[in-house]
């Protein structure tokens, strides 16, 4: 249980991702940030790259790899750009996963398949203007017509929300809430313009309206009144590829420090030799080792069929706010060039922010985590 070791299979994934970030992402990260997109020819070559269902098994489309592998990917993405670890996270880990985890035989093979061959792209609708932390509190509505489920009302903060071919959408019916597969061409879909963000800028955060959207009756995923349940256990997966994308960046700051570090020259000597320096460097180290381990560990639990749940949450809050604290000691060891857009310091400052609100609040993980602590007397 503590002794966990990458498989040669997962090893050869990792330096693949790695090398494609390498080459492909990193020298247009600073681009996607200034024009708010992946570039469709990025975009592309993910799809080609065969990672987009990572994490599903082969009989689905995907690469067999499980949330391990999942991580994997979003940890090497993470290294080069967060916006793209963020597009691929909302098209597999939640907006694909909900059909992975609740979604018939039928809904799998018509959905699943091709959002995890990467011949459609997939997002996640579940946030509205009075459902954001309160997530139970959704007023989109759908009721039944024969054989189609009509729904209508407005989600807010959908990542992929206007790029997306298909999304996972949650809405109240006469049972409660259930989720269904909505095709964004089917009539009465829209989607508005893309957020002005502070940071992720190149992931399309954009809000969405159906007006009477008609979905065949196949297309509810699982059972009618039980889609509030699919929504959480997605979000269960969800923050471990967040988790993941917290260690891929915070080993990027890292590496980036520690050279800055040995070649500025202060007092006749490299920065990297005053304690000082020398302490956020150590704590960042000593950051990152716990944020991948139990990020890893984790995912080796959910793969192997455990309850996650808590460990989930503590994985999104311990990792969300640990790189918070790399990226401002990565601020102040580049010092005015860590505050200049010429390096990429100051773009994952930026980007960092957004993880502690997204995916449930560091709020929310620590009531999610305190309830399942109360519960359980105290007893790990």
């Amino acid at each position: 249980m503590f002794d966990f070791e990458l498989t040669e299979e997962q090893k050869m994934l990792r330096a693949m991702v790695r090398d494609f970030t390498k080459s492909e992402i990193k020298p247009v990260a600073r681009r996607i940030d200034e024009e708010e997109r992946i570039p469709p020819e990025l975009v592309q070559k993910i799809r080609d790259l065969g990672i987009l269902g990572a994490a599903f098994p082969q009989e689905y489309g995907g690469g067999g790899f499980g949330e391990v592998g999942y991580c994997i990917v979003q940890e090497e993405i993470a290294r080069g750009c967060l916006s793209t670890a963020t597009f691929i996270g909302a098209h597999q880990s939640i907006g694909a996963n909900a059909i992975y985890i609740g979604g018939s035989e039928e809904l799998k093979k018509k959905y699943l398949v091709p959002l995890a061959e990467g011949k459609l792209l997939g997002a996640f609708a579940l946030t509205e203007t009075l459902a954001g932390s309160d997530s139970f509190n959704l007023r989109t509505k759908a009721h039944r017509e024969g054989d189609e489920w009509v729904i209508n009302g407005e989600k807010i903060w959908i990542t992929n929300g206007s790029t997306a071919d298909v999304i996972s959408v949650f809405a109240r019916t006469e049972k409660g809430i259930s989720g269904f597969v909505v095709e964004t061409k089917m009539p009465g879909f829209s989607a508005g313009p893309p957020e002005k963000k502070m940071g992720i800028r190149g992931s399309v955060t954009a809000p969405i309206a159906f007006d009477n959207v008609r979905v065949p009756k196949g297309n509810i995923i699982g059972e009618d009144g039980r889609g509030f349940l699919i929504a959480m256990k997605t979000l269960d997966a969800g923050r471990l590829g967040l988790g993941a994308a917290c260690v891929g960046a915070a080993k990027e700051l890292l590496e980036l420090s520690t050279r800055f570090a040995k070649e500025r020259k202060q007092f006749d000597v490299t920065i990297s030799q005053f304690e000082a320096i020398q302490f956020m460097l150590a704590e960042t180290a000593t950051l990152i080792y716990a944020m991948e381990s139990i990020v890893y560990r984790t995912a080796s639990a959910y793969d192997a069929g455990k309850s996650t749940a808590r460990q989930s949450a503590e994985v999104k809050l311990f990792c969300s706010e640990a790189l918070d604290k790399i990226v401002d000691y990565a601020v102040q060891i580049h010092g005015g060039m860590g505050y200049s857009r010429e390096l990429p310091i100051e773009r994952y400052y930026r980007d960092s922010r957004i993880n502690r609100i997204f995916e449930g609040t560091t709020e929310i993980q620590k009531i999610v985590i305190a309830r399942d602590v109360i519960k359980r007397n105290g007893i790990l």
